[in-house]
């Protein structure tokens, strides 16, 4: 059963229904064989401030997956990685981020706003600055340190590094493929970028497609609140727009009363449906993608872990609702549960852990997986 009723004519949908919505939507119900860049851009953007973020991601997502599978795609410019939602680094591919940075240009330029630049951005004329940087890039991929040295020659007096992460927020810059290859679970340091449109061939839009972002949001996320659509993307008063689509939307309300929007042809799984152990990276936005996160974390373990952020840590995912961190050292995978769990369950995660190993340190005799003791 989908676990739906009605309350006063609008259709009401268990939590449970939602997360096995989600699962389904989110490509981790089954893996699938589905070409990876079909799959990024299924999921609108992945996550990439860490570069073996996306990697993971795929992986517990579709079958067969190999590293050079996403690797190929950043190095002939297909995909890219870049700043989007939320103003956070994520992995689009090259078509789709013609048209989503646009849309959320807005919410990447708030960063100017912070603290880090303004002291050193004060008195500058952006769009200057924007040409400049524009004209230093043109044919070339250079180092944030490399681009800040030749854009402070034009600036004298100004900080090289932070003139170099402005032009970032304020002109579609990608990173160079180096910066997205396997085997960094930080954020790089020596980042180097380009213009968007030489890196991918693919023209920048110059409208803003909000109605088609909160479609796609909703395909692989939905049903979901206006305040969910914002927590996502980093946008707000998307309410007008929603509004607006209303009539070409299915309207439902969760089991908490909120209004949940999806596409009219939106399939809801099944509430009791069997769901495999799925080992999700850090900030995989199946974990970030809603305002309300019970659907797939409870508030005590999104508190716990992130902050309010909930996914910044990597989790395992056990009946469909985070259960577990994991970490990595080398070789050796730890998974640790935030509650007990039943022996079918832990075997499961083993199971699941063996492959994630397999992954990762496919030819290491040494490697091993770890399930410690639940936390206190």
């Amino acid at each position: 059963m989908v676990h739906v009723r009605l309350n006063g004519g609008v259709s009401v949908i268990s939590t449970r229904a939602l997360n096995r919505t989600l699962l389904a939507r989110q490509l981790l119900t089954e893996r699938v064989a589905l070409a990876p860049l079909a799959a990024i851009e299924h999921l609108v953007a992945m996550q990439g401030q860490h570069p073996n973020s996306p990697y993971i991601g795929l992986w517990t997502r579709l079958a067969p997956f190999a590293h050079d599978d996403l690797a190929a795609l950043l190095r002939d410019g297909r995909a890219v990685r870049s700043l989007t939602l939320r103003r956070t680094v994520h992995v689009s591919s090259a078509a789709d981020y013609a048209w989503v940075r646009p849309a959320v240009q807005p919410v990447v330029a708030t960063a100017l706003k912070s603290s880090y630049y303004a002291s050193e951005i004060e008195g500058l004329d952006l769009d200057e600055l924007t040409r400049a940087g524009r004209e230093i890039l043109a044919g070339s991929t250079l180092t944030r340190k490399e681009f800040g040295r030749l854009l402070a020659e034009r600036f004298p007096g100004r900080h090289a590094g932070r003139l170099a992460d402005t032009v970032e927020v304020t002109a579609a810059l990608t990173h160079a493929a180096r910066n997205g290859a396997w085997g960094g679970w930080r954020h790089p340091s020596n980042v180097a970028v380009a213009l968007a449109e030489e890196q991918t061939g693919v023209p920048m839009r110059e409208d803003r497609d909000l109605d088609g972002l909160i479609r796609r949001y909703l395909a692989a996320f939905g049903p979901a609140s206006v305040m969910d659509a914002q927590a996502w993307s980093g946008l707000t008063r998307l309410r007008e727009r929603f509004d607006a689509m209303r009539p070409s939307l299915r309207v439902l309300k969760g089991e908490n009363s909120t209004e949940l929007f999806d596409l009219p042809d939106g399939v809801l799984a099944d509430a009791d449906g069997e769901v495999p152990v799925r080992f999700l990276p850090a900030f995989d936005n199946a974990l970030l993608g809603h305002r309300d996160r019970t659907r797939v974390i409870s508030d005590e373990d999104r508190k716990r872990y992130a902050a309010g952020a909930a996914g910044g840590v990597p989790m395992v995912l056990v009946d469909g609702f985070a259960a577990a961190t994991w970490t990595v050292a080398g070789t050796e995978v730890t998974v640790t549960p935030t509650r007990p769990l039943a022996d079918a369950d832990a075997a499961a995660v083993a199971a699941e852990g063996a492959r994630l190993l397999d992954f990762i340190a496919p030819d290491d005799p040494d490697r091993r997986l770890v399930l410690a003791d639940p936390v206190s």
